[in-house]
């Protein structure tokens, strides 16, 4: 018992708010690591509402995007919690620790893009849907990828597909490899003649709106576990069952079935008003009756008090050590969870004849992996696929919509122009373009 109650110092100069212990602490042990429950110390301290030890954990680069034993965040901690500048201080560290992994990440990708050849390919993408009013109103795309030295070029005309909203566009992102920093990445409108380059930092007024956003809707975590996944092949006949295969594209490819893929989509809302729980169920419902765009009907978010803070615990470290996960009390304010488990279906059509490794289009992916659709379609390439190449996967990326998404018209091309790599010199630089980039 006392070897495991001395085994997190850090942790328990956190718990019980020893600021000065704390900072003697984060000398010698690891400010990210997670205890027994998956908490990490600035899980710890957003649940015990310790201010002071936030500020300084964040100061000693503690990780924000770290998930515990139950699946939540710090920074979904601390909007349950409702202290504002807690929740502030977490979004600014959070933005700032995502540009710095991408820029960690930089070097690797540009030496694996220069070592291979140049190529143009196609990446189409068709939503469905069983709801039929959904399914009217849903996007198509087909995305031109470009690739030549160590830039990445890709026009796309679906500017935004994510929380049930799609923005239609004539883009292009321009990744160059050569480049350092926000000049390295740029989306171009090519309607209103205007770019945007990564943004490094964002405004106060724009951090203080998506606090009062974050306060102001559900804690939404949405998973999809892969673990337990199998692959079958699909059959085709009536009466002759046979493995199915089919042509796509110019591509002979064998059709896998994706079993066991769960949905896990969880929401909380301890830290909501009736009022805000109202609210949010409208526009939901408006939305599902095929009401257009949800841009279009957010209501406009007024500035969020920090809330009155949850009673403090009486537990002690020990016992906080010693509870069994599924059993641990809440710490800070509880919990109030609607969680929706659905096994959903998949496809993959895998071919060993296209000319294109998983490697390879990953790479792609993590440069337009901050676009989320993206994101989803990164995530289902990196999964242990039977061998051959996707060209054609079909991927739940709503519990309603299903995304088919299609890799074609592959080439190999050696004189592609620079020209097409760098920003025409009538388009004015917009910082504020696009607001989630």
């Amino acid at each position: 018992m006392d070897s495991l109650c001395d085994r997190f110092p850090l942790h328990r100069a956190v718990f019980e708010g020893n600021l000065r212990k704390v900072s003697s602490c984060l000398r010698t042990y690891d400010v990210g690591e997670r205890d027994v429950h998956g908490n990490t110390p600035l899980h710890l301290a957003v649940l015990l509402g310790h201010r002071e030890c936030v500020y300084l954990l964040l100061a000693h680069k503690a990780p924000v995007k770290v998930k515990n034993n139950f699946g939540w965040t710090p920074l979904a901690e601390a909007i349950s919690y409702g202290d504002r500048q807690i929740i502030t201080s977490l979004l600014k560290k959070l933005k700032e620790q995502s540009r710095e992994a991408l820029e960690e990440r930089r070097p690797q990708l540009t030496t694996a893009l220069q070592e291979l050849g140049d190529f143009y390919v196609e990446i189409n993408w068709d939503f469905q849907s069983w709801v039929p009013l959904l399914s009217r109103i849903l996007p198509s795309d087909t995305c031109k990828v470009y690739k030549k030295g160590c830039s990445i070029r890709m026009d796309s005309t679906l500017v935004d597909f994510s929380d049930m909203k799609w923005q239609r566009g004539d883009l292009t992102f321009i990744f160059n490899g050569d480049a350092r920093g926000k000049q390295s990445f740029a989306v171009l409108d090519n309607e209103k003649k205007v770019f945007q380059r990564l943004r490094t930092e964002d405004t106060e007024a724009e951090i203080e709106e998506e606090v009062d956003l974050l306060m102001s809707s559900d804690i939404v975590s949405a998973t999809m576990s892969t673990k337990p996944i199998t692959f079958s092949r699909s059959q085709a006949g009536w009466i002759w069952r046979a493995d199915r295969s089919e042509m796509v594209g110019p591509y002979m490819s064998e059709v896998y079935s994706i079993n066991g893929m769960l949905l896990i989509s969880r929401k909380r809302r301890e830290h909501l008003s009736e009022e805000d729980v109202v609210k949010n169920k409208a526009l939901i419902d408006n939305l599902s009756k095929g009401g257009g765009n949800i841009m279009d009907s957010l209501p406009e978010t007024t500035r969020r008090s920090s809330l009155n803070p949850p009673p403090k615990t009486d537990m002690s470290w020990d016992e906080y050590l010693l509870y069994d996960t599924d059993r641990l009390p809440p710490i800070g304010r509880p919990m109030v969870l609607k969680e929706d488990k659905k096994t959903v279906k998949a496809h993959v059509a895998m071919s060993e004849d296209f000319p294109l490794s998983v490697d390879l289009i990953l790479k792609v992916l993590e440069v337009v992996a901050p676009f989320k659709h993206f994101n989803k379609l990164k995530e289902f390439v990196a999964m242990k696929l039977p061998a051959g190449f996707p060209v054609r996967i079909e991927i739940p990326v709503f519990p309603t919509i299903t995304a088919r998404v299609t890799f074609r018209d592959f080439k190999s091309c050696s004189e592609i122009p620079s020209s097409m790599f760098f920003i025409p010199r009538d388009y004015k630089e917009d910082p504020n373009r696009f607001p989630d980039l």
